[in-house]
């Protein structure tokens, strides 16, 4: 390797990976923090850990001045931007060339151009690869989404120009919803990728999502790994991936294979780059994006072809040659996402403490989490705990051992999915033994699989007493911005004095986690009261005192692990009382406004 340290720009499951890839390549990790993250777990699992000044996520993981200022300081060699933030950031990509470290990715020309879904439409055109219409360009306003449907027709969506994993994406049925769902894209792509700009797309009815994992060295190589299938999502975020694709006629799979090397080798590419296609009820194969990063789902490829896609990264960036084209897969993987979220009630985001947590082992069995037993969930990052993975011959072991692995995963004080996953393994749609029979489709969660989930039972995060203080404490403190560790006896700990310095001395408490409000429902009570179904920071509030509303109208938008959560009136009337305002960050429970 041409370099011996990397920082991790990253945090979560993803750079607990980076970490323990470069521990087996001989490569000293390097993490970056932010005050939340101070006793994070890959700030645990890396050699050295390194704060990122300021409090938000602006400031720290989507701050590239501040991120490469911190890897010279740790003396890295290299950047590894891991997936979200700023993984797709040109100018990142620039700012560590400037100051010469390596970048772990694509050339920030290859970055500027793919990483924009409307400049890597354009270059799907050039290479000949088959599209759904879009606008030629961002959108500003909602009448520029009124005018696209007005000549393609309803249903269409409108995406993020930057950035992926369902952030900034939202189906818009009618001209009557263009201007609150571009708004609403607009504010959850500034937060989750630091850019605004957004585009419209025709929707299509009931496709697959498809995708193809690809490498590609500076050599020219391109090799497109595996195929994986990504269409069980509920709100355009993954919750359920597998490779390879199942139910693909030889020549689907050959399209996307084919489309895959044409896009990558005219865009000059290299790095490690996931191509993404719709699949339409008729079979035809329509290219939507490349996101030139890493995915999350990236471990059923790895586990179906046994190549190390973080590895072959680090490789690659190296200056190495892939030495291969084709790569042959073997037997059948499924991914499963841990996400902190209640699926019986909208799927609100759950944050809290994970008060005790068990993983599932055994043959097949993969887990890489970001998170172990005494780590919180705050609202300020996504949803996303860890992820299970199994393996199996062919997809049916794969499915009995997802059904397994999943009966022995326990996770206590947060609500997760992982009873929404079990009964996805029931249903005889999505476990389907042939083509005819998978029916599952984008929009399959939100529509006819609805039902079964509103029928699960509520994702209770347990609430026991809090544990005894223990004999000793581990304490936190950053000496010129880097973190160590100190541990004392409790009392000592316990009256020790603060500095400004070393922040408070004392061990934090472990958070309980906050009750729900009876009937609080999506925000909504019988009694006439707003209520805030989870913690999170108020970023709209659409009324004013004394204003009168119907049932339903829009009261209080709350954003809660990057994604954002309407907050409508129970009834109509009059607003009485309103205890809300942009920027403010509730608990679970907050009284947000009544209606009389």
């Amino acid at each position: 390797m041409v370099f011996s340290s990397l920082l991790i720009a990253n945090r979560g499951e993803i750079a607990v990976r980076i970490a323990r890839a470069c521990t087996e390549a001989g490569i000293r990790s390097v993490a970056v923090y932010s005050p939340e993250d101070r006793d994070a777990m890959h700030v645990r699992v890396a050699d050295e850990a390194f704060a990122l000044p300021g409090q938000t996520a602006s400031d720290t993981y989507l701050n590239p001045a501040a991120i490469v200022a911190v890897a010279l300081k740790a003396g890295a060699d290299a950047v590894h931007p891991g997936y979200g933030f700023l993984a797709e950031s040109a100018e990142l990509a620039q700012a560590a060339g400037r100051a010469g470290l390596i970048w772990i990715g694509p050339s920030p020309a290859a970055l500027e151009l793919v990483s924009n879904k409307v400049s890597a439409r354009a270059l799907a055109a050039r290479a000949g690869v088959s599209m759904v219409p879009a606008s030629d360009g961002p959108v500003d306003s909602a009448a520029d989404v009124e005018r696209f449907g007005a000549e393609y027709g309803y249903p269409l969506v409108i995406k993020a120009c930057y950035g992926g994993g369902g952030r900034g994406m939202r189906v818009v049925e009618s001209a009557v919803q263009a201007g609150p769902a571009l708004a609403t894209c607009q504010r959850e792509s500034q937060a989750a990728f630091g850019r605004p700009e957004c585009f419209v797309e025709l929707f299509l009815a009931r496709p697959r999502h498809v995708e193809t994992q690809c490498l590609a060295d500076a050599q020219g190589t391109v090799a497109v790994v595996s195929t994986r299938d990504c269409t069980v999502q509920r709100r355009h975020q993954k919750l359920v991936e597998e490779a390879p694709a199942p139910f693909l006629s030889p020549d689907q799979d050959e399209r996307l294979r084919s489309a895959s090397r044409a896009l990558l080798t005219k865009a000059a590419y290299t790095g490690a780059a996931t191509c993404e296609f719709l699949v339409s009820a008729a079979g035809e194969v329509f290219f939507m994006e490349i996101n030139p990063r890493l995915q999350v789902e990236h471990p059923v490829t790895e586990e179906v072809t046994g190549v190390d896609l973080v590895r072959e990264q680090l490789r690659i960036a190296a200056g190495e040659e892939l030495g291969y084209t084709d790569v042959l897969a073997y037997g059948h993987a499924i991914e499963f996402r841990i996400n902190a979220e209640d699926p019986a009630n909208g799927f609100l985001p759950s944050p809290g403490m994970i008060r005790s947590l068990r993983l599932p082992g055994g043959p097949g069995v993969r887990c890489d989490f970001g998170y172990e037993a005494g780590d919180a969930l705050t609202g300020s990052y996504d949803s996303l705990i860890g992820k299970v993975i199994v393996r199996g011959r062919d997809r049916a072991q794969a499915l009995a051992r997802g059904r397994r692995a999943l009966a022995e995963l326990k996770v206590e004080g947060v609500g997760t999915v992982k009873h929404f996953h079990r009964t996805v393994l029931e249903d005889p749609t999505f476990t389907a033994a042939a083509p005819g029979q998978f029916t599952v489709h984008t929009r399959w969660v939100d529509t006819d699989f609805a039902p079964v989930v509103a029928a699960l039972p509520p994702a209770t995060a347990l609430d026991p007493e809090l544990p005894p203080v223990p004999a000793t404490s581990r304490m936190i403190v950053e000496v010129g911005g880097k973190r160590l560790e100190v541990v004392l006896p409790a009392p000592l700990a316990g009256s020790a004095v603060a500095s400004p310095a070393t922040g408070p001395a004392a061990p934090l408490a472990p958070r309980r986690t906050p009750k729900k409000t009876a009937g609080s429902r999506g925000g909504r009570t019988s009694s006439g009261s707003v209520v805030a179904p989870m913690q999170g920071t108020v970023v709209r509030v659409a009324v004013a005192e004394g204003d009168s509303v119907a049932e339903g109208d829009l009261v209080v938008v709350l954003e809660a692990m990057k994604m954002e959560q309407p907050l409508t009136a129970p009834r109509a009337g009059t607003v009485t009382k309103l205890n809300a305002e942009p920027g403010q960050r509730v608990s679970s429970g907050h009284l947000l406004g009544v209606v009389q």
